[in-house]
């Protein structure tokens, strides 16, 4: 395969630094963009390169010569008057290989060759597009694709039509094409690809469009250069590169991103939460993928079409564009298993692999953008968010944005009040270095058991601590037990007339349970429900071969036996304006009204917080 680089334009965008330089010799991390683009190309076979020229072309023909030392070979073509993307390709034809890759000089890129290549040729394409989202679609020319086929079905321009949604998908400027296409332009004439010829292509000859997670960036303006060399330096640019392992952020949809109103129909109904786009803007910024994988049944019950879900999904991609946001992937199940019902699609009343709480679209999309899941993350409302997220082997997170995870049974890895309280957490892992340092402090002490006991008010984060520590020993070759406190709350019924947090646990039982477990002993408990009602979920305890147990609870350091046995006691502090706002969060999510929610808080900050808070004299780190 050949490839040509289009490198004549003028970059007047750039101001002064394009006068004396064309934009491709423009020097990222001491290196030429042009340069970066013919590595790539070697990398990936490809070793016949041309090079379209023009403005200022004595710098790139001088430094890159023959294409000898680059290990290429590099022939050059003048536009002796600019001729847009398109002429100087035409003028090669007779040079060209059957099938030949173009690549936008003016566009860092880093992708996976040999992923682009196999998709054309299964696709039996005549032209492939590599499009990806972008964090302005509103002011961008848009691609549209069909969902199954991937083939480009529309170009839209901006500006885009008022009321109509389209989906976040931009010409990245790089294609593969036949040399089929060079039929359908004219020898000489000044045209663009985007803007002319591929236009005209869409129902001519099979026309695909590959959509893509990875780094291409136009870097036409000052601001845009910066950014892009800060991708280069950080790493960002090849760790996006398909052949290596992505982390992904996968979102369930209803009731995390959006208003959680019973079966969305149409792109009205489509509202986005408070700090949804800023989340989405958190994950775009990190290393991680923003993927949504959610049960669409609408479809199998005929209350909207794939067509009309693809609309709803538009107006989502939208909003959030217009926030400077932007989504990965969506995937979606559009089936249901239960059949009969008056008036539903036969087509997708199916039990299928996709449906959660299986994990097959966390899995495909696993497969799709080889991601590492066992680095990853599940976000949702419901049980089967949480269900699907452990099937698939990712950390499980739950929030309290929908009311599906009221009744589970099904414990998350951690728990968060919104998308962007979770999402913050994930991207700046806030307790990353005290990790670090109770890891050393365990292999420094070589105990055969380290126990940590870790308490702190209700609300006040010391499960989200535990959990995190837990799994960044275990990521450190550490085995731990987790051992929640909790579960030895006794039931509403037979706790004393009083509010008082200390008689609310079994503490004869708890010591003598605990004493059982570090003997050696199995521990089997009916658990606690923290929603009236619920059925509590059974927990087994039993000390396997694990040389941390980490002991968290707001009593963690009230009970002398505990802070008798633990080797490091950590209090989990909160201010109490943030302490006042997450419990009343919780309330609400528990179903209480405003109302009563004060009450409580009242009556547990005299008889509960402020006990539990004096308990913190007893730790070694208070955090």
């Amino acid at each position: 395969m050949k490839a040509v680089i289009l490198a004549g334009g003028k970059g007047t965008r750039l101001g002064k630094l394009t006068e004396e330089m064309p934009k491709p010799m423009l020097k990222l991390v001491g290196k030429p963009l042009l340069e970066y683009h013919i590595n790539l190309l070697k990398r990936y076979g490809i070793t016949q390169v041309f090079i379209t020229v023009n403005y200022l072309k004595d710098s790139i023909i001088e430094h890159f010569g023959n294409g000898e030392k680059f290990g290429v070979e590099i022939e050059y073509f003048e536009e002796k008057e600019p001729l847009g993307t398109v002429g100087g390709v035409k003028a090669l034809e007779d040079k060209l290989s059957n099938d030949f890759l173009v690549i936008y000089g003016d566009v860092l890129v880093e992708m996976d060759l040999e992923r682009l290549f196999k998709f054309h040729k299964k696709s039996n394409s005549k032209a492939t597009l590599v499009l990806h989202p972008n964090d302005h679609p509103y002011d961008s020319d848009l691609v549209q694709i069909d969902e199954d086929t991937h083939r480009v079905t529309a170009f839209i321009p901006k500006p885009h039509d008022d009321g109509k949604y389209y989906a976040n998908l931009v010409n990245a400027g790089v294609y593969l094409l036949s040399k089929d296409v060079l039929k359908f332009i004219e020898t000489g004439k000044k045209a663009d690809f985007g803007a002319d010829i591929f236009p005209r292509l869409v129902h001519q000859i099979p026309f695909y469009g590959y959509n893509t997670t990875e780094y291409m960036k136009d870097m036409g303006t000052p601001e845009r250069l910066v950014k892009v060399e800060e991708a280069i330096v950080s790493g960002k640019v090849f760790r996006r590169n398909l052949e290596e392992k992505q982390v992904a952020i996968f979102l369930d949809r209803d009731g995390v991103i959006n208003d959680d109103t019973e079966f969305i129909k149409s792109p009205k109904e489509m509202k986005l939460l408070p700090g949804t786009a800023d989340a989405v803007k958190m994950i775009n910024k990190s290393g991680y993928l923003a993927i949504v994988a959610t049960n669409q049944s609408v479809v199998a019950r005929n209350l909207c079409t794939k067509e009309g879900l693809k609309e709803i999904h538009n107006k989502m991609e939208s909003d959030l564009g217009g926030s400077g946001a932007y989504l990965d992937a969506i995937y979606y199940c559009p089936h249901h298993p239960d059949k009969g019902y008056e008036g539903e699609n036969p087509l997708y009343k199916i039990d299928c692999d996709c449906r959660k709480p299986k994990p097959g679209m966390l899995i495909n999309a696993s497969e799709r953008f080889n991601i590492d899941l066992s680095l990853s993350f599940m976000v949702g409302d419901h049980e089967r968010d949480i269900q699907a997220g452990k099937a698939a082997g990712v950390t499980t997170i739950g929030v309290g944005t929908g009311k599906g995870l009221r009744t589970s049974t099904t414990k998350s890895d951690y728990f968060f009040p919104n998308l962007k309280e979770a999402i913050q957490f994930i991207t700046t892992e806030p307790y990353k270095q005290l990790a670090w340092d109770i890891n050393k402090r365990v292999d420094t002490d070589n105990k055969s058991t380290y126990i940590i006991a870790i308490g702190g008010n209700t609300r006040g984060g010391k499960s989200i601590l535990a959990a995190y520590l837990k799994q960044y020993l275990v990521r450190q070759g550490k085995r731990v037990l987790r051992i929640e406190l909790d579960d030895w709350i006794l039931p509403k019924d037979k706790r004393k007339h009083t509010h008082d947090v200390m008689h609310n646990f079994q503490h004869d039982k708890l010591t003598s349970d605990l004493k059982r477990i570090l003997a050696g002993g199995a521990i089997e408990l009916e658990g606690y429900s923290r929603i009236p009602g619920n059925k509590p979920t059974p927990e087994r305890y039993l000390l396997n071969a694990e040389n941390v147990i980490i002991i968290d609870g707001v009593i963690a350091l009230a009970l002398p036996y505990l802070r008798e046995i633990a080797d490091l006691k950590i209090f989990k502090a909160i201010e109490d304006n943030d302490h006042y706002q997450r419990v009343m969060d919780y309330f609400a999510w528990k179903g209480y009204s405003r109302e009563h929610s004060e009450k409580e808080y009242l009556q547990r900050k005299v008889l509960e917080y402020s006990v539990i808070s004096e308990t913190g004299k007893y730790a070694d780190l208070m955090v």
